[in-house]
């Protein structure tokens, strides 16, 4: 399982231009929210970089994280992330099976210890006859692998909060991995599932500076979850403007108005769904119609119905939703001052966080 190979010397053998590459870098550096200095550092030294052991264990989940990892559109970012880590373990992706399976990743984890990265997602259950792998429990799993990890991204919103597993009433009582794991530096990727250039963007960080990139106290990196969805909305003038859906076929619903009242949840939503978007940058749920259902937010799943609007919902507490409820979900100024309460809120966690 030898990594011999640089990254600059795979790319060459594999057609990749210095031009591709440092558009690439530049790209990366923007994302994350890198002075554009860094451009040719980063060049050089992922240039230099030997590929690293990456172990992905996947515990319960609906497999949506490597969906959209593999789904994302080439050559860029999400398809070069795989040139410069040698992924050594992963249910779904990897040829061997059974034993061979294991072997591989004991064989990863012995010859790059205290190098290697360990992903994970998928919640953890603690009744461990729930969810095995080869004889193995998923705690006796994540346990084994952990302590040699240089660090842990826990991606998506199982791995990083417990997600729809520990929805009430939690019937195997899972946990997330930094419930389990408090000795090791834990990145959080979350979402349902997460938008891909986060975790290649999370990689590439890592791997060209060798720290973590600045997070929120939640443990996010700021670079994609430091504003809500709320605040790059380009609904958010109607939202301004008092002018909402209030059925999925109405006539706001038809010119494009702000979904608030059909239970979007943009705005105590962090993610970069609506800058970054999907499927090559074309849309995100709500340009779609839909709303946000805050899936990058812990407990998600148990805070209110998809479709109630965040006043009746249990989305944040105290003052925030207090003053949401006394003005009522219609009102926009009642809304926005929710809103922007919830916003100081989360700065100033960000800021205690750095």
């Amino acid at each position: 399982m030898a990594h011999n190979s640089t990254l600059g010397e795979l790319l060459r053998s594999q057609g990749v231009s210095r031009r591709a590459f440092l558009k690439f870098c530049t790209t990366t550096a923007s994302v994350m929210a890198l002075p554009a200095t860094l451009v040719p550092v980063m060049a050089d030294a992922l240039e230099q970089v030997r590929r690293p052991s990456v172990i992905w264990l996947s515990f319960q989940e609906c497999t949506g994280c490597t969906e959209a990892l593999t789904r994302s559109h080439a050559p860029t970012l999400e398809n070069l992330i795989f040139n410069f880590i040698s992924l050594d373990y992963h249910h779904a992706l990897q040829a061997a099976s059974g034993r061979a399976a294991e072997a591989a990743r004991e064989e990863a984890m012995r010859e790059n210890a205290g190098k290697y990265l360990l992903l994970v997602d998928g919640s953890i259950p603690t009744v461990k006859a729930y969810s095995t792998i080869a004889g193995i429990s998923n705690l006796d799993m994540l346990m084994d692998s952990a302590p040699n990890a240089a660090a842990i991204i826990a991606v998506g919103t199982c791995a990083a909060y417990g997600g729809l597993p520990m929805a009430a009433p939690n019937p195997t009582s899972a946990v997330s991995v930094s419930d389990l794991i408090k000795d090791k530096p834990i990145i959080n990727i979350p979402g349902c599932p997460p938008i891909p250039l986060a975790m290649t963007g999370v990689l590439a960080h890592y791997l060209t500076l060798g720290t973590l990139p600045a997070l929120d106290a939640l443990g996010r990196p700021l670079a994609f979850y430091g504003d809500t969805i709320h605040d790059r909305c380009y609904r958010r003038p109607f939202y301004d403007r008092g002018l909402f859906a209030k059925t999925f076929d109405d006539e706001g619903a038809r010119k494009g108005w702000c979904l608030y009242k059909l239970g979007c949840k943009g705005p105590v939503a962090y993610n970069a769904c609506a800058n970054v978007k999907w499927n090559q940058g074309v849309s995100f749920p709500i340009q779609s119609g839909h709303g946000c259902i805050g899936c990058c937010e812990p407990g998600f799943w148990d805070n209110g119905g998809i479709y109630e609007s965040i006043a009746r919902g249990q989305f944040g507490t105290g003052p925030t939703m207090g003053v949401a409820a006394m003005v009522g979900a219609g009102v926009g100024a009642g809304a926005a001052l929710a809103a922007r309460s919830k916003k100081e809120q989360a700065a100033a966690a960000h800021r205690a966080a750095e």
